[in-house]
């Protein structure tokens, strides 16, 4: 037999499980194992209530599980009102945030998408995130342009930093130098 929706589910319920799912998939087994026949079979829905739901397939699906990966992020970095060193928070939040969502973070920076960064129609929540690292850069300078480039640098920074400690290419001994120096070099 089978696997179909029921006929009482929300459109956007069923969505919703739909990107659980994938979610779930991904992070205990990789994205390789996320597949519109994989996410039917864990839900209980056909493929093509699957594809009613998102007529892009795999591809969008993991495009929403991406932009709801960067609000969840915004978040994170997010410096709470009265926080006296916004630039560490960034640092610290956004280095958990890689290390505790693994196959997220994958998906966020690996993934091939349709999604725009640094343009006009990129989505807010990617400009959110963002967001933060120009805050945390800031430094009382009015060159735009400036504060752009050393907010790039600071994330390209600790995107490779995430990446490399995911991988155990660096040290772990020395993490807290690491920060001390992304710290140091951002302050000046």
């Amino acid at each position: 037999m089978t696997p179909s929706t029921p006929e009482r589910t929300d459109p956007s319920d069923r969505s919703r499980s739909i990107v659980d799912a994938a979610r779930r998939v991904a992070e205990e087994e990789g994205w390789p194992a996320v597949t519109v026949r994989r996410l039917a079979a864990e839900i209980g829905y056909s493929q093509p209530i699957l594809y009613r739901s998102f007529p892009g397939g795999r591809d969008e699906i993991v495009e929403q599980i991406v932009v709801a990966g960067f609000a969840e992020m915004a978040v994170e970095l997010s410096v709470p009102i009265g926080a006296g060193d916004r630039l560490a928070h960034v640092v610290r939040a956004y280095l958990a945030f890689a290390r505790a969502h693994p196959a997220l973070y994958e998906a966020m920076f690996e993934a091939r998408t349709r999604i725009v960064f640094a343009a006009a129609e990129t989505p807010e929540p990617l400009r959110e995130a963002f967001g933060s690292f120009l805050d945390a850069v800031a430094t009382g300078r009015r060159d735009e342009q400036a504060a752009v480039v050393r907010a790039e640098l600071l994330w390209s920074m600790l995107h490779g930093a995430a990446r490399l400690s995911a991988s155990e290419r660096l040290d772990p001994a020395l993490e807290q130098a690491r920060l001390d120096t992304i710290l140091a070099l951002f302050r000046s």
